[in-house]
């Protein structure tokens, strides 16, 4: 088998963590000597020791010449550089070969020269694309400590994202409904606004499939969500964050919230009246959030994409006309297609009836 095969191997086993390893890297192992593999494992969730020190443990005795794959390499915190490197000092593996390289890592500054030094050769850059693509989350909190956003547009074919009166349900598919409810499982919050919960109603919740309930933020400036609303009363995993008004802070109801688990972040307000998104995703960085689902409403999207905040945007396209609606996004101050935001189409494909198109900014 080639390099690329292992690494796609490790891709599928990093797969399964899917949920479970934040703020960490998603992460497949496999070690392989006279191209067979010997031994696999991957990153169960954040409080789990690296595939690596599982695999030497369970091998006891690597064959010598072995060559190990991963589609990134480990997380490794400081003061543990020596405990790494003394795992493969006196052990068969003779090189490692990665998909992408955390360039912001200990391993990629200090642990892998001394692996070197030791003779064990060190690569990288096979399937770098996919791997990176796969680890996007990851990679881009390690560079910037700032959340990845995705914007996730369910939509009519001229744009709409509800009806006249606000009524969104259902424009899209079960299938697409069901691939947004897989998708929360794997980040590490939903957004929404507060008039997409007034509309809507929604829970924010894992339900159509099996998966953990990511944090559930709502952008309420001028804090209307009623301390006896279902988000809040049924705030039974303290998971729910409201971001409002920084002048709200000394109100004296919070205190009905905070007896619910309810979480708050204060940001400013702009001068055109929205909260600050820049500040925001600043403070949810902080608090080890890495990546963001924004799932509405349109004043939300168009200040994500206004900010320029957005690292990729979902388009759930319903083969539907509403012709008179709630349009996607609005507000932009763009009058001209040469000021037109530009995107690129990174994938299509057909869910359901519905059409997901991936985009990412030029």
């Amino acid at each position: 088998m080639l390099d690329e095969s292992y690494i796609q191997i490790t891709h599928q086993l990093a797969e399964k963590g899917k949920g479970a390893v934040s703020p960490l890297s998603l992460r497949g192992v496999v070690i392989v000597n006279d191209g067979k593999i010997v031994g696999a494992e991957f990153l169960k969730d954040r409080l789990s020791e690296q595939p690596e020190f599982i695999l030497f443990s369970k091998l006891k005795n690597i064959p010598k010449g072995s060559v190990l794959y991963s589609n990134i390499n480990p997380v490794i915190k400081s003061g543990e550089e020596e405990r790494y490197i003394s795992l493969f000092r006196n052990s068969g593996i003779k090189k490692m070969v990665f998909g992408v390289l955390d360039n912001n890592s200990l391993f990629y500054n200090k642990v892998a020269k001394k692996l070197k030094e030791n003779g064990i050769s060190v690569i990288s850059g096979i399937m770098e694309r996919e791997s990176a693509d796969l680890n996007r989350f990851f990679l881009k909190y390690s560079s910037s400590k700032l959340p990845f956003v995705t914007l996730k547009m369910a939509l009519t074919l001229d744009g709409k994202i509800s009806d006249i009166n606000g009524n969104s349900k259902w424009i899209t598919s079960v299938e697409s409904r069901s691939l947004v409810h897989e998708l929360r499982t794997e980040y590490d919050a939903v957004l929404v606004g507060y008039n997409t919960v007034k509309t809507d109603k929604p829970s924010l919740t894992v339900r159509l499939v099996e998966g953990r309930n990511p944090k559930r933020i709502v952008l309420d400036t001028r804090l209307e969500l009623k301390p006896n609303s279902d988000l809040v009363r049924k705030n039974n995993d303290n998971n729910l964050i409201i971001v409002t008004d920084k002048k709200n802070k000394d109100m004296p109801k919070l205190a009905k919230y905070y007896e619910a688990g309810v979480e708050f972040i204060f940001v400013p307000v702009t001068s055109e009246g929205m909260l600050d998104l820049k500040s925001l995703v600043r403070k949810l960085g902080k608090l080890n959030i890495t990546s963001i689902l924004v799932e509405g409403g349109g004043r939300v999207f168009s200040s994500f994409i206004k900010s320029k905040l957005d690292d990729e945007i979902l388009l759930f396209i319903a083969p539907k006309l509403l012709c008179e609606g709630i349009p996607l996004c609005s507000g932009l101050g763009i009058n001209s297609l040469s000021k037109a935001h530009k995107f690129q189409m990174n994938d299509v494909r057909k869910i359901g009836e519905d059409a997901l198109i991936r985009l990412t900014r030029r």
